[in-house]
């Protein structure tokens, strides 16, 4: 019996940091498909990019790139899933990892890892996967459902640079080293400084608004709340933090009953999360990983009903995961 050559997925944006771990998992799979690197850019243009030893050439984004490919995953520039969406041939199926498509009509909202059943009815020509924060609160908070009845919960998101790209990386970088060296500081992303400093607001003249950032965390985890009931929505707060990668989570939970960490541990540990009972996770530790870990888990001393949890995971790792598990599906 012949070989069945295996589907092809448009990867737009190739060279990103998502779409490497992307390329990756999809790699990493069962049956790899057939993966076509398209630049993430909307101009058309060819692009050469090297990553670590490996020379990577990118087509443009037209509609000839996306043609024959049964699934296009959108892992570059807002401006250039836009553009994939608007050249893409009738039966390509769209992935959007950049959210640039989900106030466009019949778009589904896609997280697997959070999503207690897979979603019934047709599928949907685009489905955006939802911010890594918000997957990951979804998971946690499903998961403390299992401890009892939550009455509220506050949090605090400590955002990554990564989160906004190579570009975020770079600045992280550069302003670290200008500190450290009393020279000017790059703010052509952030327009504040980042390095050695936690903001809650970015400057002005950044390229995208942090209150831009918490609301659309703050929308998708609204979304895929709505599919667990009895789970409030948080109160929740976006501050920026001076790390590379990962997120990292201080979460505050009140339930119905007093609560001890000794079950707290073997709930969370049946939920298939990763309980740190000695040394907390961290955004370091857990790059590359799977999953959420939790640790530090505390009783408030002023409130025997609530508890304290810290939470991390890899953002890239986990936007990722999703992406690929939703192109499985359709594969």
């Amino acid at each position: 019996m012949a070989k069945t050559t295996p589907t092809q997925v448009a990867l737009v944006g190739g060279d990103t940091l998502l779409a490497k771990e992307v390329r990756e998992l999809l790699e990493a799979g069962h049956d790899p498909a057939r993966v076509q690197l398209i630049a993430g850019v909307a101009d058309g243009s060819t692009l050469i990019a090297v990553e670590e030893e490996d020379v990577l050439v990118l087509e443009p984004l037209t509609a000839e790139s996306l043609a024959g490919a049964g699934i296009a995953i959108l892992a570059g520039s807002p401006a250039a899933s836009r553009k994939a969406h608007k050249l893409a041939p009738a039966g390509l199926k769209l992935i959007d990892l950049t959210a640039a498509l989900e106030d466009r009509p019949g778009v589904r909202l896609r997280a697997p890892s959070a999503e207690p059943l897979p979603p019934s009815g047709g599928e949907d020509a685009v489905q955006v996967v939802a911010h890594p924060g918000a997957i990951a609160l979804a998971m946690f908070l499903a998961a403390l459902m299992r401890v009892g009845k939550l009455r509220r919960s506050i949090i605090h998101v400590f955002e990554p640079v990564s989160e906004r790209g190579k570009k975020g990386l770079e600045e992280l970088q550069q302003q670290t080293v200008g500190v450290l060296s009393f020279k000017k500081l790059k703010r052509e992303v952030f327009d504040t400084q980042v390095a050695f400093n936690m903001v809650a607001r970015y400057g002005d003249d950044a390229l995208e608004p942090l209150g831009l950032i918490e609301e659309r965390l703050e929308r998708h985890l609204a979304s895929l709340l709505s599919v667990w009931p009895g789970v409030p929505m948080p109160s929740l707060r976006v501050i920026q933090a001076p790390v590379f990668h990962g997120y990292s989570f201080s979460v505050w939970a009140e339930f119905e009953e007093v609560v001890h960490t000794a079950p707290l541990y073997k709930t969370l540990e049946a939920a298939e999360l990763d309980v740190r009972k000695e040394e907390p996770p961290n955004n370091v530790g857990v790059s590359g990983q799977n999953g959420l870990s939790v640790g530090a888990i505390q009783v408030d001393r002023n409130n025997p009903r609530a508890c304290w949890f810290w939470v991390a995971t890899d953002n890239l790792r986990l936007a990722a995961e999703n992406a690929v598990q939703v192109a499985r599906e359709l594969l």
